[in-house]
């Protein structure tokens, strides 16, 4: 067995691959689960630091401190060199997705038993749209922090070729199959030749015809979802008495996972304070200032993210707002849901469509769509991709381990 591994280090959830013959590659985690949410909270009452759902549990019961979110996100962006304050100490973003990253590797060599030096990480087609400058930035900053807790020979791979690479240990004759990985983050797509014969060579870039992706995901599906139907509760839309909207900057800030801190600062709060004197409705500026108050924003993301989970499988869904002020039972429905991200599955079609046109391929001339991502159970999102390419058949991949099995075999091939 090798010590290569394979690293999914995720927007939402985390998995760590290890290739062993006979054997699920994915090591276990957390309480016996292969995927470990890619969540930090600082406890402050206990002044110890949680990760994974130990960390969302401590946030949900209480406790004061500081839960991080979407830290894949801070990749390429500027805010990857800012830095923030955790219990009364200065604390790098950097350094966060380190302790992160670490945390995930420590977990897997005790799961393992064994150290891990060679590493094939995963990431997404495209860290930063149309920015390449950025994009290459985010892969060496997540370079350096691999190599800082103790990985040795990194390489990378586009996370849908990976989900290729485990689709294709599965079959018994050649298929030409689009991966649709519809992350936390990313949408990302990959269109390859598969086999049992081609998956014996070691040089596979003649099989992948083309790749794209788009910096749309779970979260933005969460935020759009957030937008419309939770945040109006606490004044989106409402208007001051010169007539004119709210800012609604505090919202977008308030229901995007990596920017909810930003609401929580002093100068946040008294600006509002200021707004709140010349609202119309000050019942829902309460509402935004208990929020605030609370530090809630974080459960109201998770309730956002609960809605949307609920919405891919039912055409409405009650959710319980009981943290609110008043408390709010609030009804969701599918066809209002998928209204709020038409613009944004619109795109994810238009990268798909671009990404058939790079490659010469007709829609006929795809045999499946592997569909695989946490996200991918979007409705609307699953329905749009599959009507482009009608004559394949539709396969549902391990929406959370299949990049990480796929980076564990990549890892066994190149490392030995």
């Amino acid at each position: 067995m090798t010590n290569a591994c394979g690293v999914d280090f995720g927007t939402s959830n985390s998995t760590f691959g290890w290739h062993r013959p006979g054997q699920s590659p994915l090591l276990q985690l957390e309480d016996g689960k292969v995927t470990l949410p890619s969540v930090v909270f600082f406890n402050a009452d206990e002044e110890q630091v949680y990760y994974g759902r130990a960390a969302l549990s401590n946030y949900l019961e209480g406790y004061e401190g500081r839960l991080m979110r979407s830290l894949k996100s801070l990749l390429g962006t500027s805010l990857i060199d800012d830095q923030t304050e955790v219990m009364g100490t200065v604390l790098p973003f950097r350094m966060l997705l380190t302790q992160f990253i670490g945390e995930l590797k420590r977990r897997a060599e005790a799961a393992a038993g064994r150290e891990f030096t060679n590493a094939v990480l995963g990431r997404p087609v495209h860290f930063v749209d149309g920015d390449e400058e950025a994009d290459t930035l985010a892969e060496d900053t997540l370079y350096e922090i691999a190599q800082s807790v103790g990985f040795r020979e990194i390489e990378f791979q586009y996370e849908p070729i990976a989900a290729a690479f485990d689709y294709e240990s599965q079959l018994e004759r050649e298929e030409l199959v689009l991966i649709a990985d519809i992350g936390g983050g990313t949408s990302d797509f990959s269109l390859v030749r598969l086999s049992p014969q081609r998956a014996k060579q070691a040089d596979r870039r003649s099989d992948i015809l083309a790749s794209g992706g788009i910096h749309i995901g779970g979260t933005d599906f969460d935020k759009y979802l957030s937008l419309d139907s939770i945040m109006p509760l606490l004044g989106l839309g409402s208007r001051l008495a010169s007539g004119t909207e709210v800012p609604s900057s505090y919202y977008f800030n308030l229901a995007t996972w990596h920017t909810i801190n930003l609401a929580y600062t002093q100068k946040t709060w008294l600006q509002i304070k200021d707004i709140y004197r010349d609202a119309r409705e000050k019942e829902k500026l309460d509402r935004l200032l208990n929020v605030i108050e609370q530090r809630a924003g974080h459960w109201l993301a998770l309730k956002a993210e609960e809605g949307k989970i609920a919405l891919s499988s039912q055409r409405q869904t009650e959710l319980r707002l009981d943290r609110l002020q008043p408390a709010e039972m609030l009804l969701l429905e599918r066809d209002g849901f998928e209204q709020a991200i038409g613009k944004l599955v619109e795109s994810i079609e238009t990268t798909v469509t671009r990404l058939l046109a790079d490659a010469g391929i007709a829609a006929q001339d795809v045999d499946t769509v592997v569909f695989t991502g946490g996200s991918s159970g979007v409705h609307l999102l699953r329905e749009r991709i599959a009507a482009l390419l009608p004559e394949a058949r539709r396969v549902e991949g391990d929406l959370f381990g299949s990049i990480g099995a796929g980076l564990a075999l990549d890892a066994a091939r190149k490392f030995g």
